[in-house]
């Protein structure tokens, strides 16, 4: 059955979560579709960032470390993110970055894994893993004299090993959307003593996550693209209480001391989660961040996490359906899975090597390029030569925080034109930018 702009607008229509997109401030005429890279400006971060800035900062100076509870607003965050994770109170920090983050906590994972093993030697992780996770992977490893072991997909079982320390994995895939299932995969590892570190930078915001209820290990993510922190905004870190207070982390700064005003000369790890600060927080970028937290918790009321992965689900399902139905004969193919318990928030398509300009390539990222300059925005990921989810991606986004049916009709019909009109072959839209 055909679905029409007029069914869409139905389906807006009784979304119960439509009044969300009242907290984001969208350009006119834009359909935002690359909220897994960048999300939008919440309304209120302007003022709240204002606010740190004059009053906080400009009035009250280094007093609000105290007056502004600057001081623990890491925890604070923490504490408010820790529902959309699956943590428990106390067991987050919103710190630093996500490679950074991962360093630590990836340092003392392996500090565990071999006391309690030397002979395990090896990292595993996803061939196709954010890159950022494979170079902080390779690092330790060159550091230490390890081994990083690189897997598809389906061979993730066959690689849990007893030489293996570590398995690292992102728990949605940044190219494909591809989900995997965290519980069922932290038991096989752990029924082998390996220890278990998840990436959710595609994760946390997008689809429900039970960090406890999974056993793992330990956690990080990111802030600035489901969660709406604004561009860099600081990451957070998970780790297991088992866990917590056993190793201190590698960058053992003053933030995480136990007494960091008594200023002693040696280092006094801080209990739990609090040890994996590093240096003084960055208190604007993270007053942001909770402007992004706080739409979550106004999410609470309308059915939360659960209600905005039923409306990811039906939104990336229509996008599917509308692309094969539209926009067939162009040579698209769908890299991301069908399956609900497979899929993220996102849709990836690849497109047919030699379709580009003179038959070169898959002219992939200047159809992306065309549809931005129509105000359709998602992004483009290159691909390694190889086939299925490693050719090239075109990527797009759905955060069902303000993104709405006839928003995606409108996207799709936006890429029929692009491909049937051929605009996408104009020399402006196959320019190679920094930023893709």
């Amino acid at each position: 059955m055909t679905t029409t702009l007029e069914d869409c607008r139905a389906l807006d229509a009784q979304d119960p979560l439509r009044s969300l997109r009242e907290h984001f401030s969208l350009p006119p005429g834009v359909i935002y579709l690359d909220g897994n890279s960048l999300g939008v400006l919440p309304k209120a971060a302007a003022a709240r960032v204002a606010d740190v800035v004059t009053r906080e900062w400009g009035t009250d100076l280094i007093q609000s470390w105290n007056t502004a509870s600057w001081f623990d607003l890491p925890q604070r965050l923490g504490n408010q993110l820790a529902p959309l994770i699956g943590a428990g109170k106390d067991e987050v920090v919103c710190t630093d970055s996500t490679s950074i983050n991962l360093y630590k906590v990836l340092s003392a994972a392996l500090n565990i894994a071999r006391e309690d093993s030397p002979a395990r030697t090896r990292i595993v992780s996803e061939r196709s893993n954010f890159p950022t996770d494979l170079y902080i992977a390779e690092a330790l490893c060159k550091e230490r004299g390890l081994e990083l072991v690189l897997v598809e997909p389906e061979d993730i079982a066959a690689s849990l090993t007893t030489d293996v320390a570590v398995l690292m994995l992102t728990h949605v895939n940044y190219r494909t959307g591809a989900m995997h299932d965290m519980a069922a995969i932290t038991a096989a590892a752990h029924a082998q003593g390996i220890l278990c570190v998840w990436d959710l930078a595609h994760s946390a915001g997008a689809v429900p996550v039970d960090l406890n209820g999974a056993g793992a290990d330990f956690s990080v993510g990111c802030g600035y693209k489901y969660l709406n922190g604004g561009p860099g905004a600081p990451a957070f870190v998970w780790v297991h209480p088992r866990h917590a207070s056993r190793f201190w982390q590698p960058l053992s700064g003053w933030w995480g001391h136990a007494a960091p005003f008594a200023f002693t000369p040696d280092y006094q790890p801080a209990p739990g989660i609090t040890r994996y600060l590093c240096g003084t927080q960055p208190i604007i970028s993270l007053s942001a961040l909770q402007c992004g937290l706080d739409v979550f918790t106004a999410a609470e009321a309308l059915g939360g996490m659960a209600a905005l992965r039923a409306k990811s689900l039906a939104l990336t399902d229509l996008f599917i359906a509308l692309v094969e139905e539209r926009c067939t004969g162009h040579g698209l193919g769908l890299a991301t899975p069908r399956d609900h318990a497979q899929r993220g928030s996102q849709v990836c398509l690849t497109r047919d090597e030699g379709a580009g300009v003179n038959g070169q390539g898959s002219g992939a990222y200047a159809i992306v390029q065309a549809l931005i300059a129509r105000g359709v925005i998602g992004d483009f990921r290159k691909g390694d030569g190889g086939t299925g989810p490693h050719k090239d991606i075109l990527r797009f986004g759905f955060t069902p925080l303000y993104i709405g049916f006839e928003d995606v009709w409108n996207a799709v019909e936006h890429l029929r034109q692009v491909l049937e009109s051929g605009e996408w072959q104009q020399p402006a839209f196959n320019q190679t930018h920094a930023v893709t």
